[in-house]
């Protein structure tokens, strides 16, 4: 039976690990990788560069073959210079770590095409992990000599929220190797070039052509919901018999519209003029009626007194007596008045 002190420790030590944990992942991003793809020749030297700014307490390196899980390559502790390497790059003199504050860097030595992989720093606090980017390597032979071609469309134009299939043709010659395709994108922004997708393993995309004794290959890569920030350059690459093959890219742009800002401002303004011409025709409106309605009363008014009714005024004077009685004629005074 748990005692209530030992719930009360359990309890504290579970908020605390969840705690660290959580406040780890609201910190931005403190790994960062030089490169997305390196191309190198057999017998070269690498160096992977891997840069961090946290207070994590290991390092590790991982190399990942396509279609394969990751595969520890070594791990250092944050105030060790040596590491430790695991498994085929142990006691391997091809592989050395460069450590020091902020850096983990992985030199490779003579490479070799078995060295053709994705490579991932990382580093680990609290059980939280935090992987870099990830490098691409792709090792070619010097030794073969083949004859191919990768084509692309130049450029591609599309409305935002619309989709795009980008294509890339491969004319090969002899070679029936399996290839590895790889599609990269280069923005305007950060003029890096960045691995976007991958696909390898079949020729189920080619054609043999019997009379030119050559293969042609069309890889597809289709992309839907497409919005400005896909805009870039896309690259197509097949790794091939020990060569890697580059298209010319492929530019996306995208139609666009009338810039939003600019025609509130423009609506806005028309708006503002159409208030102001109303108000000023309502005005001249208003006061051309005001100096109708003066020049109807004024003329009306002399109408009513050219049109000016006569009428006959009789005057009852009282009976007086007969003692009284005045001859003097009556008489009714007709009189106008004329304005």
């Amino acid at each position: 039976k748990m005692t209530p002190p030992k719930l009360v420790f359990y309890l504290t030590c579970l908020f605390l690990v969840e705690f660290t944990q959580m406040n780890h992942l609201k910190q931005p991003r403190n790994l960062h990788q030089e490169k997305g793809l390196i191309s190198a020749n057999v017998g070269d030297s690498l160096i992977l560069r891997c840069f961090h700014d946290s207070d994590a307490a290991k390092y590790y390196w991982y190399k990942q073959l396509l279609g394969q899980k990751l595969q520890l390559i070594s791990n250092t502790y944050k105030f060790d210079k040596n590491g430790t390497f695991y498994d085929e790059f142990k006691d391997n003199p091809r592989f050395t770590l460069e450590t020091d504050v902020g850096i983990n860097h992985l030199q490779i030595s003579n490479v070799q095409i078995t060295d053709t992989a994705t490579y991932f720093c990382a580093s680990g606090l609290s059980f939280v992990f935090e992987f870099g980017e990830g490098t691409k390597v792709i090792v070619k032979s010097q030794g073969l000599s083949i004859k191919a071609l990768v084509q692309q469309s130049a450029s591609e134009t599309i409305q935002p929220g619309g989709s795009v299939t980008l294509n890339c043709t491969v004319h090969t010659g002899t070679c029936d190797g399996e290839r590895s395709i790889y599609w990269f994108r280069k923005t305007e922004e950060s003029q890096q070039t960045g691995l976007i997708y991958t696909h390898g393993g079949g020729n189920d995309q080619c054609e043999r052509k019997t009379k030119t004794q050559t293969n042609t290959c069309v890889y597809t890569l289709p992309m839907n919901g497409l919005n400005l920030s896909h805009a870039g350059t896309y690259y197509c690459a097949v790794a091939s018999c020990g060569h890697i093959l580059f298209g010319k890219g492929t530019k996306l742009d995208f139609e666009r519209d009338v810039d939003s800002l600019g025609l509130v401002y423009f609506l806005g303004g028309a708006l503002i003029f159409v208030m102001i011409l109303s108000g000023f025709l309502a005005f001249l409106i208003c006061k051309m009626n005001g100096r109708n309605c003066s020049q109807y009363s004024g003329t009306q008014g002399y109408n009513d007194a050219d049109s000016l009714h006569y009428a006959a005024l009789r005057v009852n004077q009282r009976k007086q007596s007969r003692r009284l009685k005045d001859d003097t004629m009556s008489e009714c005074v007709y009189s106008s008045v004329k304005q």
